[in-house]
C-alpha cells in the first residue's frame, strides 16, 4: 500500500460550504510515467447533480467521480514557462 507505482490514491477530505454552493474536497497522490505528483480537488456539489440532503456516500461518490475524469482530462503547463 506505500508503493505509489501500484495504486494512485484519491482520499476524500471534506465538505465545505462558500457562500453560494458547497464543495466536495479530495486530495489525489500517486505516480505516473515516473513523475511523483500531488493534487487537491474540489467539486461543486451542484455540477454532480446531488442534492446536501443526499446521503453522505452518493455525494461522495458522485463527486469523485467527475473530478477523477476531469482530473485525468487536465492538461497542465508550467507558470512562467509558456514564453520559452
Amino acid at each position: 500500500m506505500s508503493d505509489l507505482s501500484e495504486n494512485n490514491l484519491v482520499r476524500f477530505k471534506n465538505v465545505t460550504r462558500k457562500k453560494e454552493s458547497m464543495y466536495a474536497n479530495f486530495k489525489v497522490t500517486g505516480i505516473r510515467a515516473g513523475v511523483t505528483f500531488s493534487a487537491s480537488i474540489a467539486v461543486d456539489i451542484a455540477a454532480a447533480e446531488v442534492h446536501p440532503g443526499d446521503t453522505l456516500e452518493k455525494i461522495i461518490e458522485s463527486c469523485a467521480r467527475i473530478g477523477v475524469d476531469e482530473f485525468q482530462k487536465a492538461d497542465f503547463q508550467f507558470e512562467g514557462l509558456v514564453h520559452i
